[in-house]
């Protein structure tokens, strides 16, 4: 394995873990995880990657490493996390950002709030949440009360190999040893016979206000940089698939330059179930001249 090295900064009043691979010289590389996901996960991906680049992974506020924001978790604060982030690491030209799942959705809302600070976008599964309504709102709020009377925990584990096993039962594609080294970051002993994960478990708690496309959408169209969207043939992430064919393509035509993978034999976590042929195509796509 290609080794990592850890960071420790503070950002936004927060003490925030970041995870890099390869030399600081090299071209720098952004990559965002997913929601309740680590930095780590990201290892089978960089050994992966033919050519040298410095990649700088963080673990969001209240996953992996990074402290837990006492006030919940909120879509504008990732977005403010990773502006942070960026003024810290490449302030002075754009960005090559890539993200997974959530991290994708943040670095494409992201790309079009600041479209100067982004020269290639790509988003692994990330590509925007499910439709709702207005008339969705009152029950939304309602579970959110519900769920604010008793604080959220996760079950504890009695081993890292719990944790493992768990992991492979999520994910049929996810071998023993990917998912032992995965355990060793996803959670922390806290004492003997007892492994906790890192995770706060507020991230479990519902967004009280509702998903609301048509923004998202506005954010889409003031991209400027090239998207790369990928996704898994045999993913059952939410989101888009429920989509009919024309709500589909409204979202693909809300960005200017866009192109699309699927990858076979492959599930939501890519960079776990075909890290190579992820590698090969994200690094395509950055190799194309604009």
């Amino acid at each position: 394995m290609k080794p990592s090295q850890s960071h420790i900064h503070t950002i936004r009043n927060l003490r925030y873990h970041v995870r890099t691979w390869g030399d600081a010289g090299a071209p720098k590389l952004f990559l965002l995880h997913g929601w309740m996901d680590v930095s780590a996960s990201f290892q089978f991906l960089v050994d992966c990657f033919e050519r040298e680049w410095y990649v700088i992974a963080p673990d969001w506020r209240g996953c992996g490493l990074t402290a837990w924001a006492p006030g919940g978790y909120w879509f504008p604060d990732y977005y403010a996390d990773l502006d942070a982030l960026l003024d810290i690491y490449q302030p002075d030209s754009p960005v090559l950002l890539a993200g997974h799942s959530m991290g994708g959705n943040v670095a494409c809302t992201y790309a079009g709030i600041r479209p100067a600070r982004v020269a290639k976008l790509i988003s692994m599964e990330g590509f925007g949440a499910q439709r709702t309504e207005p008339a969705d709102a009152p029950a939304r709020y309602a579970r959110w009360l519900d769920q604010l009377r008793e604080a959220p925990s996760f079950k504890p584990y009695a081993s890292f190999a719990e944790v493992a096993a768990r992991l492979m039962k999520n994910n049929a594609r996810l071998d023993a040893g990917r998912a032992q080294f995965l355990a060793q970051h996803w959670a922390k002993e806290v004492s003997p016979g007892c492994v906790a994960l890192h995770s706060d478990p507020k991230h479990k708690l519902v967004n009280p206000v509702l998903n609301r496309l048509e923004e998202i959408f506005a954010c889409w169209r003031q991209i400027t940089a090239p998207v790369l969207w990928v996704a898994g043939a045999q993913s059952s992430a939410r989101g888009w698939r429920t989509d009919t064919p024309q709500q589909l393509a409204d979202r693909k035509a809300a960005f200017r330059q866009f192109e699309e993978v699927m990858l076979d034999d492959c599930g939501h976590m890519m960079y776990h179930d075909q890290p190579a042929r992820l590698a090969a195509a994200l690094e395509r796509f950055l190799a194309n001249p604009d």
